[in-house]
C-alpha cells in the first residue's frame, strides 16, 4: 500500500527551493529534490511534469504575491508615486529571490522562450495598477517597461521616479 505524505506537493517546492538557493539552479534535479524528500524520482513526476515546471510553479505563486501587494497598494493611493515604489520594491525583492536561476546559463537558456513569451503579460500586470494615473494604456505599458527594465538594470528608485514621473504627467 503506498505511503501517504501530507503536503508532499508543498514539501517538493520547499525543497527545490532550498537546493536552488545552496546549489543553484543547474545543481537541482528532480532527482534530488526527491531525495531530500525521501520519495520516488516518479513521485515528483505525479505533481511537476518536468525540473522547468517545477521551477515555474513557485516562481509564479511568488509573482502572484506581488502582484496581490502591487494591487493592495494601487487600490488605496490617490497618486502614482506610492504604486511605482511599491512596484521598484516587489520588482527588486522578486529578482534578489531569484537571482540564483536569472544568474543561471541553464536557467536562462531553458527558460529563454517562456521569458520572451510571458514578457508582455509581465509588462501588462505592471501596467495595470498604473492605467488610473495614465490618459491611456500605450502610456500605462510604457512606463510599466521602462520601470521593469530599469529596475532590473539596478536604477535606482528616484531616478526611474523622475523619469516616470515626467511618463505620467504627459
Amino acid at each position: 500500500m503506498p505511503k501517504i505524505i501530507e503536503n508532499l506537493q508543498n514539501r517538493l517546492i520547499a525543497e527545490a527551493k532550498r537546493q536552488i538557493a545552496e546549489d543553484g539552479y543547474s545543481a537541482m534535479t528532480i532527482r534530488s529534490v526527491a531525495a531530500g524528500c525521501s520519495v520516488g524520482v516518479g513521485t515528483v513526476y505525479n505533481y511537476f511534469s518536468s525540473k522547468d515546471e517545477l521551477v515555474a510553479s513557485f516562481m509564479l505563486e511568488d509573482w502572484k504575491k506581488c502582484v496581490a501587494t502591487i494591487q493592495a497598494v494601487s487600490t488605496y493611493s490617490e497618486t502614482h508615486r506610492p504604486v511605482l515604489l511599491c512596484v521598484y520594491d516587489q520588482l527588486q525583492n522578486f529578482a534578489r529571490d531569484y537571482q540564483t536561476i536569472f544568474r543561471d546559463a541553464a536557467a536562462i537558456t531553458n527558460f529563454a522562450g517562456s521569458f520572451t513569451k510571458y514578457h508582455g503579460v509581465l509588462r501588462s500586470q505592471i501596467a495595470q495598477p498604473l492605467r488610473k494615473f495614465c490618459n491611456d494604456d500605450f502610456t500605462a505599458e510604457f512606463a510599466a517597461e521602462a520601470l521593469l527594465t530599469w529596475t532590473m538594470a539596478g536604477k535606482e528608485f528616484e531616478e526611474l521616479y523622475t523619469l516616470i514621473d515626467r511618463i505620467l504627467k504627459e
